[in-house]
């Protein structure tokens, strides 16, 4: 599909470059030109859908590097408690109940959530199944997005051939939309060979399967509470003295191609391992502060080069995916912490959501921008609204007072899933309908097995 998006303002993050009175020209699923609307009219006529984006805002689409996305389906089930409490005996059991279909039906309603709040791209950790899973429910609803299949210590035979079926049958497929990842679940349940062994995994999907342009990445929880030194220790008789990152590093776990959700509870060591293994994170400040598990140094890593992106977490740690309650919140909650108001201004915060997103799933080559080139991976926001009025700064409006319900338009890999706020790939209420049910049969399971 050929299409023209026009006549609005134009966020680029490209250099931080903003064009008003803009266009953008997409061919097939490619970004072809940028520029003023009234020169690329001219150049660009017949054979192409116009979309009017007078008085709207054009950003790249948000890039989530943190999700479980069909957890959706636990959404409010258990709320307000401590991490190890909330997982051992509310989280983890009931998910001992959830079939292959219900991990697709939560999918697609995280898919369809994060569409239709101006997120393209999902990273997304959950447990994999051939028949139904995340990536089939990725693709249905057009969303782009990295699946993985997490690994225990308890399953290390199963992990293996659904990390080998995930790899062959989906990474860097349906139009280059889906692409795979390795995820050991943590260091405190993934035992130390086994969290070698798993890179050595990695390296070998990727001789098969990856490429330069498009690899199979690591995705690992890390530091997110204080006391996962001591889970370490208890799992696996291992006394760790140093930082976690340390230890990780010290089992050649890390890499460029890796991306560190939370990082919560990390020494001055472990970000200068990070620096120096040039490994990603992902910040989850709204589950973080739920869960009480404490609040990550991102000015730190910041200020020593890392690449720090933002993340939702579960839509029942959170509870939403709501992308833009992210950057609100991650530029706020920094400033208040270090009582410096200068800290994380909201150009920055931007580019974690959307170009340094890109750059923590190894996709920047394709994603996180809007340039010639690029992936047509566009949202178009609604400003005629009274909270965003009136207007001085673009960015800051998209940071500090924009809501997931003000975004119009959603075109992804150059196909448009949401226009003027009606899905195109999924119809919402049966996805609904299917986690409502799906939620029953969840609970009467649970409720039977308790008998």
């Amino acid at each position: 599909m050929n299409i023209i998006i026009q006549s609005g303002t134009i966020v680029t993050m490209r250099n931080r470059k903003v064009i008003h009175q803009g266009a953008v020209v997409i061919e097939d699923k490619a970004i072809v030109d940028v520029g003023k609307a009234h020169e690329l009219k001219r150049k660009y006529g017949r054979g192409y859908e116009r979309i009017d984006a007078k008085g709207k805002v054009i950003t790249p689409g948000l890039i989530n590097t943190h999700q479980h996305a069909a957890m959706s389906l636990l959404r409010g089930y258990a709320d307000d408690l401590p991490l190890q409490e909330w997982l051992k005996k509310w989280i983890w059991p009931i998910e001992k109940h959830m079939t292959p279909h219900d991990i697709y039906v939560g999918a697609q309603l995280t898919a369809a959530e994060s569409i239709m709040s101006g997120t393209t791209t999902v990273n997304t950790m959950y447990h994999y199944t051939p028949e139904e899973n995340e990536a089939k429910a990725f693709a249905d609803a057009g969303l782009r997005g990295v699946v993985g299949h997490v690994c225990f210590s308890w399953r290390k035979k199963g992990d293996k051939k659904a990390l080998s079926d995930l790899a062959r049958s989906w990474h860097n497929k349906v139009d280059g939309l889906i692409r795979a990842s390795v995820d050991p679940h943590a260091p405190y349940t993934v035992d130390p060979e086994y969290m070698k062994e798993l890179k050595q995994i990695r390296t070998e999907l990727n001789k098969k399967y990856g490429s330069k342009k498009a690899p199979i990445i690591g995705h690992i929880h890390v530091a997110e509470t204080n006391d996962e030194k001591d889970k370490l220790r208890k799992a696996f008789n291992v006394n760790v003295k140093g930082g976690l990152m340390e230890y990780l590093d010290s089992l050649g776990a890390l890499d460029k191609h890796v991306i560190a959700a939370h990082c919560v509870a990390l020494t001055n060591k472990d970000i200068v391992v990070m620096k120096n293994r040039n490994v990603k994170a992902s910040h989850n400040p709204i589950s973080n502060l739920k869960l009480a598990s404490g609040i990550s140094p991102v000015p730190k890593m910041l200020k020593e080069g890392i690449t720090v992106s933002l993340g939702t977490d579960s839509p029942c740690s959170n509870n939403t995916a709501d992308m833009f309650e992210i950057m609100k919140t991650a530029a706020i909650l920094h400033k208040g912490t270090n009582k410096n108001p200068t800290l994380m201004p909201a150009e920055r915060v931007l580019e974690m959501a959307t170009i340094d997103g890109a750059k923590a799933l190894s996709w920047e080559n394709e994603i996180g921008s809007i340039e010639t080139g690029k992936k047509a991976d566009l949202v178009v926001v609604n400003f005629t609204k009274p909270h965003l009025c009136p207007l001085y700064n673009e960015t800051s409006h998209l940071v500090y007072a924009a809501k997931g319900a003000d975004v119009e338009t959603v075109i992804i890999n150059g196909k448009i899933v949401m226009e003027n706020r009606k899905l195109t790939t999924l119809n919402i209420r049966k996805v609904m309908e299917m986690a409502e049910k799906a939620k029953r049969n969840l609970l009467e399971k649970l409720n039977a097995n308790v008998k």
